[in-house]
């Protein structure tokens, strides 16, 4: 499963999404601007500063341009 936890207007956030997109994964997006996201996502990665965040599996992958270096393995 893939979790993608974004903010409004982030271009790799949404770049992120249509990578998934057009690479036919299905994905969870979380926004962290919604009820208590934030500190849910502080609790799976205290270290998280920038978005999007994306985990596989429950493990951190980190943003896009790591997703894409993750798709090319």
């Amino acid at each position: 499963m893939i979790e993608i936890w974004s903010k409004p207007a982030c271009p790799y956030c949404v770049r992120a999404k249509n990578l998934c997109e057009q690479k036919g994964y299905e994905y969870e997006s979380i926004n962290i601007e919604e009820d208590n996201n934030i500190e849910l996502l502080l609790k799976k990665n205290k270290h998280a500063r920038t978005m999007p965040q994306i985990f596989i599996n429950d493990k951190l992958i980190g943003g896009y341009t790591d997703l894409v270096k993750y798709f090319e393995e």
